[in-house]
C-alpha cells in the first residue's frame, strides 16, 4: 500500500482519530468534547466543545515560537509601483490596533463586518481582526457593482462596513465609495458605521457622522486581545458568484478551517514555515481566503499579497518577476492566467529572463484545466504543475496531486486523486454509482471533512435543498466527470454543461480539451445550442494565439475535424468561430451559461461578477454571424 493510499483510507475508515491528529498541531483554548458531532445530521459540526482562536494561529503563536520576525506578508503592487513586507510581529500589532478599533465602534463577538476592498494589506487586516474578536467577516470582491453589494448588506446585516476610496486596474482607478454608498442606499438593512481607507490615487468624500477614516479611527486605540471562540462559532461567510434570489453564503466555522488548511499546505501543496507561498487570486474569493490569507499563516509561511494582473503590468512575464524577485516557493493561480501569458508569449520566452531556481511547484485551479496548458507549463517552467478542484463551498481542495504525502504521475487534464478526507464518487441519475470512465454527476460522501461549510447563512433549508436533498447522504457538487480505471478524477464541467445531442449525453469539456490542444488555440469554451432535430449541438468558441497568420476558416475547419479524430461523428461538432476574447468573471470563470442563453435567444441575466459586460455584445454579433438569433 502506497503513503498515499494508506493515509487517504485512514482518514475514511478513521475520520475522528485522523483529524484529531490533524488539530494537535494547532493551539486550543480548550480541547474538543467530540470531534464529529453528527447529531443534527446531515448538519455535521467538527470538534464540538473545543475553543480555538484562528487570528491567534495565525500570528501571535509564530510571534511567541520566537519567528516574529520573519516575513508573514509581501504586498506586491505593480499598479502602483509598490513592494512592502510585514512580519509576523508587524502584522499582528496591526491586526491587533484594527480588532481595537472594531471594538471602539461596537463591533463584538458574532456581529458581522463586511469587507469591500481591493488588494492591499489592509484588507488581510481587516480581516484577521474580525477573526481575532469573533466577528464574522463577509469580503465582497472590491468593485461589485452597488445591487449585488446591497444584496449581501441584507443577507448578512453587518454591523459595520470596512472600504476603501478606490482600486486599481491597469490603465483606470476604480472608485469604491460612490459604489458603497449607493449599496448602503439601496439595502433595508442600514449601516451605521463604515471605516474607508483613503488611497492616493483616489481620495472619498466620507459623509459624517457615518463614516471614518481607516487610520483616524485607530487613533488612540487600546491594541485588542484573541478571544477564545468556540470552533463551531462561524468565522467568515463568503457569498458565492453568480447567485441570484437570496444569496448564498458560504458559512466557515473557526476550528475545523484551521485544522483542514493547515493541513493542506502540508499534504497537498508541501509548504513548509519560512516557504514563500503565492496565490496569485483575490482576496474577494475563497483562493484568496483560504491561501492568501490563513492558510499560508497558520503554516507559518510567507505569503505573498500581489495587486496585478499576468499580463499587462507590464507584460507576460509578471508572474516570473515576482515568483524570482521574493523567492516563491509554491505558485497557485488560475488556468485562465496561464493561458492569457501563453496567448501573449507563446514560446515562454519571457521566463529566461528570471531567475526561477527556488520555485518547485505550480498548482493550478478555479476551472478545468485543459491538458495543453499544463503540457506548456511544464515543459516551459520545468517544475511539477498539479491540477487541483475544489470549490467555494468545499474551502480547500479535494483532489489533488498530495505532493507533500506522495508524487503520483501527472495525467493532463485530471485532477489526479481525492485528497484524504475526501470521498469522492460519480453517480448516475439514480443515485448509483457508475463503471469506471464512464460521466456522471460527482458526489461526495457525508459528512464532508473539516473545512468545508457547514451550512448557508441562516439558511440551513437552503444548504440541504441545493446541496443534499438530490442524493441522501452526499453532498452534490453540481460538477460532471468521471473516475478512470487508475482512481483518478477527470471533472469535465458543470452538470448543467453536459449537453444531449441525439440522446447522446456528451462532455463539453472533453470537446474543449480537443479544441486547446489545437497548437494555434489560447483558450476555448464550448457550449451546447438548440437544435430542431438533434436537441443540442455544440459550438466552439476560440480565442487564438498572438501571431497567428493562418486564415480563420482555416482554423475552424481543423478544429471539426480534430474533434471527430478524437471524440467522432457522435459528437455532430460542426461549427466553431474565432472571437477576440471570452466572456467571464473577474474570478475568470467562462460564462459558458450566459453564452448558452444568447445563442437560444433566451433571456438572460449577466452575472454580476463579469469582467466586461460589453463582451457579450461581442459575442452575440459572432452569433448571429453563424445563424443564431440571439435577443439584443
Amino acid at each position: 500500500m502506497t503513503p498515499y493510499t494508506e493515509i487517504h483510507r485512514r482518514s475514511l475508515e478513521q475520520p475522528e482519530t485522523f483529524w484529531a491528529e490533524q488539530a494537535r498541531a494547532l493551539h486550543w483554548e480548550r480541547p474538543w468534547d467530540r470531534v464529529l458531532d453528527d447529531s443534527a445530521a446531515p448538519l455535521y459540526r467538527w470538534f464540538t466543545g473545543g475553543r480555538i482562536n484562528t487570528c491567534y494561529n495565525a500570528l501571535d503563536r509564530h510571534v511567541e515560537a520566537g519567528r516574529g520576525e520573519q516575513a508573514a506578508l509581501i504586498y506586491d503592487s505593480p499598479l502602483t509601483g509598490t513592494v512592502a513586507s510585514l512580519s509576523y510581529r508587524e502584522l499582528r500589532d496591526r491586526v491587533a490596533l484594527f480588532a481595537g478599533a472594531l471594538l471602539r465602534q461596537g463591533v463584538s463577538s458574532g456581529d458581522r463586518v463586511i469587507v469591500y476592498m481591493p488588494m492591499v494589506p489592509e484588507a488581510v487586516v481587516a480581516m484577521l481582526a474580525c477573526a481575532r474578536i469573533g466577528a464574522v467577516h463577509s469580503v465582497v470582491f472590491g468593485g461589485f457593482a452597488a445591487p449585488e453589494l446591497a444584496k449581501r448588506i441584507d443577507d448578512a446585516r453587518p454591523a459595520l462596513i470596512v472600504s476603501a476610496s478606490c482600486g486599481i486596474e491597469p490603465g483606470r482607478v476604480v472608485e469604491y465609495k460612490p459604489l458603497l454608498d449607493q449599496a448602503i442606499q439601496l439595502a433595508a438593512h442600514k449601516v451605521q458605521r463604515c471605516i474607508v481607507l483613503q488611497r492616493p490615487q483616489c481620495r472619498a468624500a466620507l459623509q459624517p457622522g457615518r463614516d471614518l477614516d481607516w487610520h483616524e479611527a485607530q487613533a488612540g486605540v487600546e491594541p485588542a486581545a484573541c478571544v477564545s471562540l468556540a470552533a463551531t462559532d462561524p468565522l467568515y461567510v463568503l457569498y458565492t458568484s453568480g447567485t441570484t434570489g437570496k444569496p448564498k453564503g458560504v458559512v466557515r466555522d473557526n476550528g475545523g478551517h484551521a485544522v483542514a488548511l493547515h493541513y493542506s499546505m502540508q499534504a497537498v501543496f508541501d509548504a513548509n514555515p519560512g516557504d514563500v507561498f503565492w496565490a496569485a487570486s483575490d482576496v474577494g474569493w475563497v483562493v484568496g481566503h483560504s491561501y492568501i490569507v490563513y492558510a499560508p499563516l497558520l503554516r507559518g509561511c510567507t505569503t505573498v499579497l500581489y495587486e496585478g494582473k499576468p499580463v499587462g503590468t507590464p507584460d507576460a512575464g509578471a508572474f516570473w518577476r515576482v515568483i524570482a524577485q521574493h523567492g516563491v516557493k509554491i505558485f497557485f493561480t488560475a488556468p485562465t492566467a496561464f493561458r492569457a501569458i501563453k496567448k501573449d508569449d507563446p514560446q515562454g520566452l519571457l521566463i529566461s529572463r528570471y531567475d526561477l531556481s527556488k520555485f518547485e511547484a505550480l498548482y493550478l485551479a478555479g476551472e478545468r484545466c485543459d491538458p495543453d496548458t499544463i503540457v506548456w507549463a511544464q515543459d516551459k517552467l520545468k517544475v511539477p504543475v498539479v491540477d487541483h478542484w475544489w470549490q467555494t463551498e468545499l474551502g480547500w481542495p479535494a483532489a489533488a496531486n498530495c505532493r507533500g504525502i506522495e508524487s503520483l504521475p501527472v495525467k493532463p487534464g485530471s485532477a489526479t486523486v481525492p485528497v484524504p478526507g475526501f470521498d469522492i464518487r460519480v453517480l448516475d441519475e439514480a443515485g448509483a454509482e457508475v463503471a469506471p470512465d464512464t460521466i456522471g454527476n460527482i458526489a461526495i460522501k457525508l459528512p464532508l471533512p473539516p473545512g468545508a461549510l457547514s451550512t448557508l447563512w441562516n439558511n440551513d433549508e437552503g444548504y440541504r435543498k441545493h446541496y443534499l436533498e438530490r442524493y441522501p447522504g452526499w453532498y452534490l457538487t453540481g460538477d460532471a466527470g468521471n473516475v478512470d480505471p487508475d482512481g483518478y478524477l477527470w471533472i469535465m464541467s458543470r452538470i448543467d454543461d453536459i449537453i444531449n445531442v441525439a440522446g447522446h449525453r456528451l462532455s463539453t469539456g472533453a470537446m474543449e480539451e480537443v479544441l486547446a490542444a489545437h497548437p494555434d488555440v489560447a483558450e476555448c469554451a464550448v457550449i451546447g445550442v438548440a437544435d430542431a432535430m438533434k436537441g443540442q449541438l455544440p459550438l466552439g468558441l476560440v480565442v487564438l494565439k498572438a501571431g497567428v497568420a493562418k486564415g480563420h476558416e482555416d482554423v475552424v475547419r481543423e478544429l471539426v475535424a480534430r474533434v471527430r479524430e478524437h471524440i467522432g461523428a457522435v459528437a455532430a461538432f460542426k461549427q466553431a468561430a474565432v472571437v477576440a476574447r471570452l466572456p467571464k468573471t473577474r474570478s475568470g470563470k467562462v460564462l459558458r451559461a450566459t453564452m448558452r442563453c444568447i445563442a437560444d435567444g433566451a433571456a438572460f441575466t449577466a452575472p454580476a461578477t463579469i469582467d466586461d459586460p460589453k463582451i457579450l455584445d461581442e459575442i452575440a454579433a459572432v452569433l448571429r454571424g453563424l445563424g443564431y438569433a440571439p435577443k439584443t
